[in-house]
């Protein structure tokens, strides 16, 4: 009989709140479920912040959410799941870093917060009371973890640095667009 311990509990509870809270945070997004505006609600406002075209990113960004923080909650391909979360949550925070920190102010520091802990499952593994263990560990390797977390911060650094450059453009247009008038 295998005796678990806190280490264990520890991680999966920890696994089951911030999958938990990434998988339904990704619904939003894909389904429009628990009050979010599905796909095309959130592509209109991811457009409409930089990111696009806005369909496609609300996809991948529903996509990593949902299916990395399902993953997540189960301990399953936890490498990668944890890194999708991050990287998701990357892009996000990258939106309200002009808010500040704190999420009363319209900030970050829920998007962090959540991408940290992902990022941080990534690393120290799924323990023993997840499907990653049960399985032998096939898709949880240690040479995953910077595998996944290096390909998803290259992705992520590109897409948000083509956000940044939407946004300049935007802005510069906006101006010379007062200076014509």
């Amino acid at each position: 009989m295998t005796c678990y311990d806190r280490r264990d509990l520890g991680l999966l509870l920890l696994r089951l709140g911030t999958g938990g809270v990434l998988a339904a945070h990704g619904a939003q997004k894909l389904f429009g479920w628990f009050g979010g505006h599905g796909l095309e609600g959130t592509g209109q406002f991811m457009e409409s912040v930089g990111y696009a075209p806005g369909k496609a990113s609300a996809t991948a960004a529903g996509l990593a959410e949902a299916g990395g923080g399902t993953l997540l909650a189960v301990g399953l391909a936890t490498p990668a799941a944890g890194a999708a979360a991050a990287g998701a949550m990357a892009g996000a925070s990258a939106v309200h870093l002009p808010n500040g920190f704190f999420a009363q102010s319209g900030g970050y520091e829920h998007a962090a917060s959540l991408g940290l802990a992902a990022a941080g499952l990534a690393v120290a593994g799924p323990g023993r009371l997840s499907l990653d263990h049960a399985l032998g560990h096939l898709v949880d390797r240690g040479w995953m973890v910077p595998a996944a977390l290096g390909a998803t911060a290259a992705a992520t650094a590109a897409v948000i640095g083509m956000r940044a450059k939407r946004l300049r453009r935007r802005e510069q247009g906006e101006q010379e667009a007062l200076f014509e008038e």
